[in-house]
């Protein structure tokens, strides 16, 4: 059928002629456009919404009054912080009500450059999952780490014109956008006909009049209501994060008025397994959102036509002639629990249930990417002058870390755990090329005695990272992750408990439950025999105390960073 033949046949369709496929019958349709709801019968056929009205179908189903809404998008997510395949994310989000995801592959580029983001796109190409993508702007980061890739404007520019890219990711190295630093200029020429995300913390002002004037549309990074009418002023979209480590919903609706509503969407940036099995997806955002105060078809419409619109989705994101049918069937506008999900007007998902089969992506071009210089106990000593140190420090629930000048306990010179003092070791070790790079730091609130964490999830060059009271048990926590070629590994009283992640040193490819069930068995063991703060979620956190690009105190593979000021800084407080 010709492009022509198939607009005819819809407009016959839509005018009554012919029968359509699919009729939901007797729905309460939440309309993002109007913002009210409307009863009546959506029509379908060859996957878009022919009209609503009184039409005849081939099928017909009665919703019995039940609520109807568009799918769900998610503005903003890394899908590699699900720690499973795409295909394996897609088939537990979607009965949670996600349609369409906008992802941006900066944790696997950095790993494995372009073909880590080709195998993302081929992982979920099969699955009903919209999968849309932001091309990783910072790989690496920043230059004060070694990543695994190193991507230019020219490497983007072979994939910038593909269907499913929507524009430049993230644009985390703020400090280079507004120094109009000439490689970062490159990448945002490239993406002038699309669209670019921002990632800027805490700057203001004639800043960030610098960091949008190239084309940053959106902002996922406020943290608190000035941040977030600044942006709101200038025009940014706003995409209120939900997500495991960083949940800034609570803050931000407060901020959220029937005036600037359509400007913010909802994203899940980085979120767990467990907590996408436990709490739900985009719908938990909107269920929170909902709960704290936010007017329903209001949340809706972030989670929705919002987002649609803020990245020129023209069919998607309402339930209207010509979108895609993409739709979600919900109880009730309070509890907003997902009972069935349409995608195209195919039903895929019911009570929880995904209603396909996942099919996998061959992974040979992003395992074995664990390479490690041996490393030795005496490695991971600190040896210090004074005992008056520079700390990182942990807050609970979020990505940022405060700078704290402390005094430690010092043995023959050298740093040792305090059993009364809530300081403990940090060490990023680089684990692309075996370079033998050691960052070495401390840190504080982690409170974790008896052992050691160790990770080859360290945002954002994805770095082996590992925390602990005792040498011994962090180089058997490194020889772990080592063995596994990536993953996750605790060390309890000399005891070994770990997690394999073989895809680049960040995904399983089990399913989401398996993966979950071994990080809730993990976290029991980090939580009760390790002492960790309860407040926290220590894969999660120990991941983000290596990326130097959110405040204040980070650490790299070469060496302890000062995101403030952005430069390196010794341990040692210098008089």
């Amino acid at each position: 059928m010709t492009s022509r033949d198939r607009v005819k046949r819809r407009i016959d369709l839509a005018a009554g002629r012919d029968k359509v496929q699919l009729v939901l019958k007797n729905c309460k349709i939440i309309n993002v456009f109007s913002h009210e709801v409307n009863e009546g019968h959506i029509a379908i056929d060859s996957g878009k919404i022919i009209g609503i009205g009184d039409y005849q179908g081939l099928e017909e189903v009665d919703m019995k009054g039940k609520y109807v809404a568009p799918g769900l998008i998610d503005s903003h997510e890394h899908l590699e912080s699900a720690m499973v395949t795409p295909a394996q994310m897609a088939r537990v989000v979607i009965p949670r009500g996600t349609t369409t995801i906008v992802a941006d592959p900066h944790e696997i580029a950095n790993v494995c450059g372009l073909k880590g983001i080709e195998f993302m796109m081929k992982s979920v190409e099969k699955t009903p999952l919209n999968a849309f993508f932001m091309l990783p702007s910072c790989v690496p980061a920043t230059p004060f780490e070694t990543s695994g890739a190193k991507l230019l404007a020219e490497d983007l520019d072979t994939l910038m014109d593909r269907t499913n890219v929507l524009g430049l990711g993230e644009l985390m190295d703020f400090p280079g956008v507004i120094s109009g630093r000439e490689d970062i200029i490159d990448k945002m020429m490239i993406a002038q006909k699309k669209i670019i995300d921002g990632h800027g913390p805490m700057i203001k002002g004639k800043s960030l009049n610098a960091y949008m004037i190239g084309g940053v549309k959106t902002d996922h990074e406020c943290s608190n209501l000035d941040e977030m009418k600044e942006r709101l002023d200038r025009g940014m979209y706003i995409a209120i994060r939900e997500g495991s480590a960083a949940r800034d919903l609570k803050t931000l609706v407060q901020g959220v008025t029937q005036s600037n509503s359509r400007r913010c969407t909802l994203c899940t940036d980085d979120k767990s397994p467990e907590d996408i099995l436990k709490e739900g997806h985009v719908d938990f955002s909107i269920r929170k959102a909902i709960e704290l105060g936010i007017d329903p078809i209001t949340a809706v419409q972030m989670a929705t036509i919002n987002t649609a619109e803020c990245y020129y989705l023209r069919d998607i994101g309402a339930i209207a002639p010509g979108y895609d049918a993409d739709l979600i069937v919900i109880d009730d506008l309070k509890t907003f629990n997902i009972e069935q999900v349409y995608k195209n007007g195919v039903k895929v998902a019911e009570n929880n249930k995904a209603l396909f089969e996942v099919e996998e992506t061959d992974t040979s071009d992003v395992v074995e990417t664990v390479k490690l210089k041996p490393v030795q106990e005496e490695d991971l000593k600190i040896k210090l002058d004074s005992d008056i140190v520079n700390v990182i420090s942990v807050l609970p629930f979020s990505l940022v870390t405060e700078k704290n000048i402390r005094k430690v306990h010092l043995e023959d010179g050298y740093f040792v755990k305090h059993k009364y003092i809530d300081i403990v070791k940090l060490a990023v070790i680089e684990r692309h090329n075996a370079t033998g790079n050691i960052g070495l730091g401390l840190v504080e609130n982690f409170k974790l005695s008896g052992g050691a964490i160790a990770t080859t999830i360290g945002h954002d060059s994805h770095n082996l990272i590992v925390i602990g009271d005792n040498d011994e048990d962090m180089l058997k926590a490194i020889q772990e992750v080592e063995k596994l070629e990536g993953g996750i590994a605790v060390v309890s009283d000399g005891e070994v408990n770990s997690l394999q992640l073989r895809i680049a040193g960040l995904m399983s490819d089990r399913p989401m439950e398996f993966v979950a069930e071994r990080l809730k068995e993990l976290l029991q063991i980090a939580h009760d025999k390790l002492g960790v703060n309860d407040k926290i979620d220590p894969f999660m956190t120990l991941s983000f105390l290596a990326l130097p690009v959110i405040p204040d105190l980070k650490l790299t593979d070469k060496g302890l960073f000062d995101v403030v000021k952005f430069d390196f800084m010794e341990i040692e407080v210098k008089e």
